[in-house]
């Protein structure tokens, strides 16, 4: 059952947590009669992280920023058990009654929104996938260990103050609007230790099964993007309904190193009629 949504002091949107399998996610909604988005985040984020995108695209669409499970206010990850972020996707749409939503994700997040897209055709109008990683699947001993190395920095960005939080984030990353820091530093707190995803399959098979418009925006891999120059190709080989576009002076987070061109991309698709 969904909770009853509150309001939020700084921009009157709702908030509330809906129930997936073994546990429960958390949302913020802006609300409006436009037709509605679902924003799925990265690894570490948090939903209000895409507040900068929600804030611009709020007066056109409905818009719900998901807490992945782990991260944020949503469900912690229940010890020795599995769980499918693509049908969490599914399990919360259901419950915040979304008709055909467009469905955005970053990173990990697209990634997840690509496996439900593939899974549920019939279930959103379009996808949009920003800098997924297309990277061979992490398995065996190489998924352990980058696994172990995860845990060990997310405990330790964790013990940090906030301001110290903030600090490193500038340093790492002195090209984002001032406004991307808070919720940034927030979710750096929230995320659990064992957040990050096995990835033990391989991306070609979901991208390929999409049927639904589908829009890759991505970033240069030189400034980190995590789809190559090869791997773009390869999407666009695979599924004739998927369009690529690469973003010059972005790395893996396209929206914050260059956000006017992924909102105008972004605009841009979503007016397309197919």
């Amino acid at each position: 059952m969904v909770t009853a949504p509150d309001i939020t002091c700084d921009r009157m949107w709702l908030e509330g947590r809906v129930p997936v399998q073994n546990g429960y996610l958390a949302y913020h909604r802006t609300g409006g009669d436009g037709p509605p988005i679902l924003l799925v985040h990265g690894l570490t984020d948090n939903g209000l992280c895409w507040r900068r995108t929600a804030s611009t695209l709020a007066n056109e669409h409905d818009i719900v920023m998901l807490d992945s499970r782990g991260h944020g206010d949503s469900a912690r990850l229940a010890v020795g058990t599995a769980h499918d972020p693509a049908a969490d996707i599914a399990q919360a749409i259901d419950a915040l009654g979304l008709h055909a939503p467009v469905v955005i994700g970053h990173s990990v997040g697209a990634r997840a929104a690509a496996s439900f897209a593939a899974a549920h055709p019939d279930r959103l109008s379009k996808l949009v996938m920003e800098d997924p990683p297309l990277v061979l699947p992490m398995t065996g001993d190489e998924g352990v260990a980058r696994r172990q190395a995860f845990r060990a920095r997310v405990t330790e960005i964790r013990s940090l103050a906030a301001a110290d939080i903030a600090a490193l984030g500038r340093v790492d990353h002195p090209d984002w609007h001032d406004d991307d820091f808070p919720d940034w530093v927030v979710a750096k707190q929230q995320v659990d230790p064992d957040a990050m995803p096995g990835m033990g399959d391989d991306w070609q098979s979901a991208l390929s099964q999409i049927a639904v418009p589908t829009l890759l925006i991505h970033g240069e891999s030189a400034r980190g993007s995590m789809v190559s120059a090869a791997a773009a190709g390869e999407v666009i080989a695979l599924n004739p309904r998927i369009r690529s576009v690469r973003i010059a002076g972005a790395g893996h987070n396209v929206r914050r190193e260059q956000f006017g061109v992924f909102i105008a991309e972004v605009r841009s698709f979503l007016r397309e009629e197919y």
